[in-house]
Parts: structure tokens; C-alpha cells; sequence
């Protein structure tokens, strides 16, 4: 099932989203990141605290939550800081605990995780601290995208929010750049290539749950864990809140680090130009399943709980990579057919992907436009004005099988036209044409928006108000030379 079509100006979105054109080539986190001191040598130490916090909600209301912050800030984040550490490393994280009960740390998928000191007492599942910090280290020995979280009564605590993504490269990952990308990869060998990467660490809340927790809390009383328990009972959670990387929809598409919501700094929001391939880091961090639907292409499935679906060792374990072989009678994109680019040969291809809770998944996505027989770039003064059209002028990465076509509708009148915020006015990509006063304007760039989110439908909402809860966008932005912008291409 292949859906390589752009979204149409029935799209709705409330206008009080202000987009910014701002994803990032790399995860934001702490660990191996531009910038962060937290790593050195082969060893990357953190320090994390656990703590209370309140975040915001889509509706704008706050809520309160449990969340892993960096030892000597004074909050919480949630979901916990993204540690992004090289394959080979030795991570040692060191966590203190200002809430009233125990709180602890488990990394599922690392061999060896070891105490190496503190902690006041030993918990089912891993050394646990109530007053005094505790240290774990292991070996970073596979890469991969992993989750961590509270090993303590993670029936609670997980549902209060303490957990994050632990991120493993591979041997001689080199972050480069979009055009010069041979060693930016997910895992070893050239199928796991891809030029931006994005994460989606998917939760549920419980609202009533929250709600019931504070006000058994208020005037600084305490409650031990037991007692948590017994209280909020578990077992008849139902979640009414639905994240991607702990914000609800419409705020998953604000750029990293809003200022509005310092305790949630991970956007969702993703972006590629045509032909670009994107990783996609998908982790099921709550304790429902949750169907996570890609618009605009199928995705490639090519790892699940960090190991590679492949055959064996590559480069005999991969395959060309078929978005980038045409349709049969169709010529080939010059720019794409030239890179060689493969995929892991036992990787599967599907337009949703079935998140159970606990496991990660990595899977490539593209966009061509190859076979639309239509040009995206319009009616330019080099495309389809006249004679100045020839394939000599085709753009980079553009389908020659349709360049130089006309689309082959006419849109209405703008009076017959619904207009979402999504909308740029135009049909063609990097172009943004007027609109009615009030119309639009979240998508400065021109780009194609495709909508990424959860394929139940209920978790589309905010305590059953649509739009919101598991929802994003996937924009694909014409190259700055046509008008796009991503990052450091974009002006200031």
C-alpha cells in the first residue's frame, strides 16, 4: 500500500498552533550531543534525580507527573533526558530521588547492568533509592534505540512518567551531514543509512489517576508506596491522554525547547526533502499497544528491540532499496538511482506499525513522488511556464517521469474551499500562494504535510476533545533552493 499524496486543504488543525519550521537533523538529549560534557573518552557519566513536576496539557491545563531530571536542575522533564551514548561505551547513571518513596532505574536490552554503589534497599528487580543516590553501569554493547524506566513498582511509577530513551550508535557513526551521510547510521552496514533521524516515545496517562494522586498529596502529606497502590488501584487505569515524547497534539509540532513547556523540551515534528531517508525511533513507553500510522509512504521496518531484521552479517544481508527502484515502465530518479542505497534484506515494509508496550522500533521512511505524473514544483518560471520547461531544469531528486506535467486538476475557488492550517495555498511544493485573512499560516515553507498518529482513533484526542493526544506531522520542505527550510538551512 503505497499513499504518496499530499495532504489537501480540508486538513483542519486549530489556529492557535504557530509552526515553526524547526526539526532536527539529530535527537536532542544529553550523552554524545553537540555541546554536552557528559561523555568523555569511552565513558559517559549521568546524573539524574527523580522528581515531581507538573506538566502542560493540549487543553492548556497541567497535570501532575513524576519525571527523571538533571541532577542540579531544579525540575523534572518528562519523558527523562534522551542519553545518547557510542556503541562501546561505559555508561555509568547515578540517580537521587526527592520524592517521598523509592524510585530506582532498569535498562532493558543492556547485558551486565551492575550496581556499583549507594542505594538504600534491594528492590524486585534492581537496587532501589529512597534517600541515598545509587549508581548503575553497563556496557553500551549493541546499538540500537532502547528505553529505560523505573524499575520500582513500575505499575506507578511508569505511569507517573519515569522513563526516558537510551540511544546506542554504532561503531564509526559519524554524524555528517544530509549530503554526506555514509557513516550516519542506526546500526552496522549501509541498509540502516538515513540522512534525518526522529524519536516517538509513546505514553498514556491516566488523568483521573494524576488528579487522585495530587489531591491525596495536597498540604505535603505522604503516602507510601503500598498505599499508592491501594489508592489509585492500578489495575482500572484507563487512559483519557495520549503523548509523543510526553506532549499531546496540537503541542507535539512545536519546536524543541519551547519556552511554554519547560518540562517537556521533545518536539515531534518531522521533516525531509524529497528523496532524504528518515529513521524513525519508535518506543513503546506506556503499558497500552498503540497502532503508530505513517501518511504519505509505507515505512521499512528494519529493527525491533535494537537487532537489525537481517539474515545475516551485511553487506550480503542487503538489498537495494526499493523506494528508490521506480515502478515498472518508469525511468529512474538520476540522483537516487546513483547513491546504491540498500536496506537490511529481511526488512518489511507497512503503513502502520504495531508498538507493544516495552519493545522499540526502527524503520525508514521516504518520500519521492515518483509516479505521481505530475510536477510538484508547479508553475515556475523554469517548470510550466512555456517553452522555458525541458528536463534540463528538472530540480534534484525530482521524478523526470513527471516533470513538466501539469497536475491534472483544477482546484475550486477559494470560496468552495475549506482551508486547514496546514494549507499554504498551493498545491506545489516550496510554494506558498495568498490566502483569506485568518487561513493557514502554519506552514510557511510550502511543504507537503502528512499527518503521523496513533490508528486508534479515541487516542487522537485530549480528554476526548480532537485534535490532540498521539498526532504529528511529517512535512516534506522543498530544498532551500526552492523555497524550503529545515535547521541550519533556515534563516534567521
Amino acid at each position: 500500500m503505497n499513499k504518496q499524496t499530499f495532504t489537501s486543504a480540508a486538513l483542519l488543525l486549530p489556529a492557535v498552533l504557530l509552526m515553526s519550521s524547526i526539526a532536527t537533523a539529530t535527537i536532542p538529549g544529553i550523552g554524545r550531543v553537540a555541546g554536552d560534557t557528559s561523555c568523555s573518552a569511552s565513558t559517559c557519566a549521568f546524573s539524574l534525580t527523580a522528581r515531581a513536576g507538573h506538566i502542560q496539557l493540549g487543553d492548556g491545563t497541567a497535570l501532575l507527573a513524576w519525571g527523571y531530571g538533571q541532577t542540579g536542575s531544579a525540575s523534572m522533564q518528562y519523558p527523562g533526558p534522551t542519553l545518547i551514548v557510542n556503541q562501546g561505551d561505559i555508561v555509568e547513571v547515578t540517580l537521587a530521588n526527592s520524592l517521598t518513596v523509592p524510585v530506582s532505574m532498569v535498562f532493558p536490552g543492556q547485558a551486565g547492568v551492575t550496581v556499583v554503589s549507594g542505594g538504600d534497599s534491594d528492590g524486585l528487580l534492581t537496587r532501589e533509592v529512597t534517600t541515598t543516590p545509587v549508581t548503575y553501569r553497563f556496557t553500551a554493547s549493541q546499538p540500537g534505540t532502547y528505553l529505560y524506566q523505573s524499575g520500582t513498582s513500575p505499575e506507578v511509577e511508569i505511569e507517573m512518567g519515569l522513563l526516558g530513551a537510551l540511544i546506542v550508535r554504532p561503531l564509526g557513526y559519524a554524524e555528517g551531514t544530509p549530503a554526506a551521510h555514509s557513516n550516519r547510521r542506526a546500526y552496522a552496514g549501509t541498509g540502516t543509512a538515513y540522512d534525518r533521524e526522529n524519536l516517538f516515545l509513546l505514553t498514556e496517562i491516566d488523568r483521573t489517576a494524576h488528579d487522585r494522586l495530587e489531591t491525596l498529596l495536597v498540604g505535603g502529606g505522604t503516602l507510601s508506596l503500598a498505599e499508592i497502590i491501594a489508592e489509585l488501584d492500578p489495575a482500572s487505569y484507563s487512559a483519557t491522554l495520549w503523548f509523543i515524547n510526553g506532549r499531546n497534539g496540537p503541542d507535539t509540532m512545536h519546536p524543541h525547547g519551547s519556552t511554554w513547556l519547560p518540562l517537556q523540551p521533545y518536539g515531534a515534528l518531522a521533516q525531509i526533502h524529497p528523496g532524504e531517508r528518515a529513521l524513525m525511533r519508535i518506543v513503546g513507553g506506556g503499558m497500552d499497544l498503540h497502532p503508530f500510522h505513517h501518511h504519505g509512504n509505507n515505512a521499512w521496518l528494519i529493527a525491533r528491540d535494537g537487532r537489525v531484521l537481517q539474515s545475516g552479517p551485511p553487506p550480503a544481508s542487503e538489498v537495494a532499496y526499493p523506494d528508490f527502484q521506480p515502478p515498472t515502465g518508469l525511468s529512474p530518479i538520476p540522483e537516487l538511482a546513483s547513491l546504491g542505497a540498500s536496506l537490511p534484506d529481511q526488512a518489511v515494509s507497512n503503513f502502520t506499525i504495531q508498538i507493544v508496550p516495552g519493545s522499540t522500533y526502527d524503520a525508514i521512511w521516504t518520500w519521492t513522488g515518483i509516479g505521481l505524473k505530475w510536477d510538484i514544483y508547479g508553475d515556475r518560471a523554469d517548470h510550466m511556464a512555456g517553452p522555458g520547461c525541458t528536463d534540463a531544469t528538472r530540480e534534484v531528486n525530482e521524478d523526470p517521469n513527471s516533470h513538466c506535467v501539469d497536475m491534472p486538476v483544477v482546484l475550486p475557488e477559494q470560496q468552495a474551499m475549506a482551508f486547514g492550517g496546514m494549507w499554504s495555498g498551493s498545491p506545489f511544493l516550496g510554494t506558498v500562494d495568498p490566502l483569506p485573512p485568518l487561513q493557514g499560516g502554519l506552514n510557511p515553507y510550502g511543504g507537503f504535510s502528512f499527518m503521523w498518529h496513533s490508528h486508534t482513533e479515541r487516542e487522537l484526542t485530549n480528554d476526548d476533545i480532537f485534535p490532540g493526544g498521539m498526532m504529528t506531522m511529517m512535512i516534506v520542505e522543498a530544498t532551500p533552493e526552492n523555497g524550503g527550510c529545515i535547521d541550519e538551512e533556515c534563516a534567521p
